[in-house]
């Protein structure tokens, strides 16, 4: 299993001396050992590893890794080269498309918008293959808590973007006065048009950063 280097270490080693981190590791680890598990165990902790905790201006948050093969690679809604654009982030790509003028690309891999300070976390880091939610419930949960929690801690201005109910219930976790929290529906087909399509999260993202002197966000793939 991968280890957490760089600031994010430092700042979460509390979590790794916890009872539920050390049944979590050994949980994971036996995973791995015996069944096909995504994403890839040395790609665990990409999301962490592309974004540095000094690096972070705005924060994503999905659910479980995508459970098919070739999908998943540790970065939330993100596909890697040559896989096909999953539903939510074809419906992600239209929402740029209408918001900013973004062009469409032919890929799915969204680690240019990691190495520029966006945080793609999903709340479940591992999956079964072919069993969405496989990993529920076993600790996950309460690392990833941590990490928000830690976002939440940044002194300067955070955009945090919460789609969907189980994204949206981690913003009492987020009170940091400094940070923008914006709230739409979850991009997937079941739920887009219900406001996800017009949220124009991505241009309030860059012109809030903007505004308080950060760079924005490059959203061009």
């Amino acid at each position: 299993m991968a280890q957490i280097t760089g600031d994010w270490q430092a700042a979460l080693a509390g979590e790794f001396k916890k009872p539920y981190y050390k049944e979590l590791y050994t949980f994971v680890k036996q995973e791995y050992a015996s069944r096909v598990i995504y994403p890839p165990s040395e790609e665990l902790f990409n999301a962490l590893h592309f974004t540095p905790l000094k690096e972070v201006k705005v924060l994503i948050l999905g659910q479980d890794p995508y459970h098919e093969p070739g999908q998943a690679h540790g970065l939330c809604f993100s596909v890697k080269q040559g896989v096909k654009i999953p539903p939510s982030l074809v419906n992600i790509y239209q929402e740029l498309h209408e918001d900013t003028g973004f062009e469409i690309p032919a890929h799915g891999n969204l680690e240019s918008w990691a190495r520029q300070g966006v945080l793609l976390l999903n709340t479940l880091l591992t999956v079964r293959a072919h069993q969405a939610f496989s990993h529920k419930g076993r600790g996950w949960e309460q690392f990833t808590d941590a990490v928000i929690r830690t976002v939440n801690e940044i002194d300067r201005p955070v955009v945090c973007m919460l789609w969907g109910r189980p994204a949206q219930e981690k913003a009492q976790m987020l009170t940091n006065p400094k940070h923008l929290i914006l709230k739409a529906p979850h991009p997937s087909p079941l739920s887009a048009y219900r406001g996800f399509f017009g949220c124009r999260h991505f241009s309030k993202c860059n012109d809030f950063l903007k505004a308080r002197g950060a760079e924005p966000i490059d959203w061009q793939l």
